[in-house]
């Protein structure tokens, strides 16, 4: 028995697809970083009771957030993107948590991004009590996967496991691939980015949609380790929503877009290395909020177009609408082109 709804919604389900794939699913990935992050807050004395913890968010992180605070009796307030839709934000006014959500205008992921951060700093400077949880910067986020990596290797208990999953802010893959290789060096880690992201040099390459971008990033993100990476894939907003449906069709697993993504990806990965170990692909969150963009009701059942990617060497041979690279666990640095915000809040 669970003790706590937040609780329950931090363990994930690891589901076998057949074929050596298996789905590490969530329902609301970000419950998995954020409760262990502000129980660690608070057992060092960081934040305490009673206070407004503040962040930026696409989404699911926002809900998960507004979630924690409730069950350990702390205020929430979010700065929402222009994607989160009703079924968000009736999650956020339930659960006690108040947010503001940016207007729509150019669709940029960075502009998005760069002005959610903005009214971050604006807010603590109003409420300078406000601690800023920094989803983008802070590794404390990475402390809840450890049991979510311990499980894996107890279940498929496999050194030539390969795990697949978006970027992000890093606090899911990058994390994983930290406690993962504490059990198993030799485990591969491929991570999804959406064309027009910063964290992997994508920025020049066209966005093809403000839709994915929870899985890319439109700033500079700290907490993403670079050097985890083997392999990086980039997908558009058609192939991962191809990928969502097929998933669907084929398993019956209804989740979102970088669930899609990642399919799309774990399935190349088994076609290319057939005699590998298991791939696991991470599924963040259900497939609800995207039915009217990647699943309509009134649509036809299409078959799986068989994408597949271009395999390049080098950035600036980026091509889409998917494309692949050895990363190589190399590092990588991207400049802040926002100077006046401090990290410290």
């Amino acid at each position: 028995m669970y003790s706590s709804f937040a609780e329950k919604m931090s363990k994930p389900d690891l589901i076998d697809l057949g074929d050596g794939i298996y789905v590490l699913r969530f329902e609301v990935m970000k419950v998995t970083s954020v409760y262990s992050a502000v129980k660690d807050l608070l057992a060092r004395g960081v934040i305490r009771p009673g206070q407004t913890l503040v962040d930026s968010s696409s989404g699911i992180y926002g809900h998960a957030l507004a979630l924690v605070c409730r069950e350990l009796g702390l205020k929430c307030h979010v700065f929402a993107s222009v994607a989160v839709d009703d079924s968000i934000r009736t999650q956020l006014k339930y659960l006690g948590a108040t947010y503001d959500q940016v207007a729509g205008g150019t669709g940029s992921l960075q502009h998005d991004q760069e002005v959610r951060v903005r009214l971050v700093h604006d807010y603590l400077r109003r409420n300078p009590d406000a601690y800023w949880m920094r989803q983008y910067h802070d590794d404390v986020h990475y402390v809840g996967y450890e049991h979510v990596a311990n499980m894996l290797l107890k279940e498929l208990g496999s050194a030539e496991m390969t795990l697949v999953g978006g970027v992000g802010t890093g606090s899911s893959t990058s994390a994983m691939s930290r406690y993962l290789r504490a059990g198993c060096p030799n485990v591969r880690v491929a991570g999804i980015q959406p064309f027009g992201s910063r964290s992997f040099g994508a920025e020049g390459f066209p966005l093809d949609g403000f839709i994915i971008a929870g899985i890319g990033s439109g700033i500079r993100f700290d907490n993403i380790d670079y050097s985890a990476y083997d392999d990086v894939h980039w997908l558009d907003f058609d192939v991962s929503a191809a990928g969502c449906r097929h998933l669907l069709s084929s398993t019956g697993v209804f989740a979102g877009l970088s669930a899609g993504a990642g399919w799309q990806a774990a399935r190349h990965i088994r076609r290319t290395r057939p005699d590998a170990g298991p791939v696991v692909f991470m599924a963040a969150d259900p497939g609800h909020r995207y039915v009217q963009q990647v699943f309509p009701p009134d649509g036809p059942v299409a078959e799986d177009p068989d994408y597949r990617p271009v395999v390049i060497t080098e950035l600036d041979q980026m091509t889409g609408p998917w494309c692949t690279m050895n990363w190589g666990r190399r590092h990588y640095s991207v400049q802040d082109d926002l100077p006046a915000l401090s990290l410290q809040g």
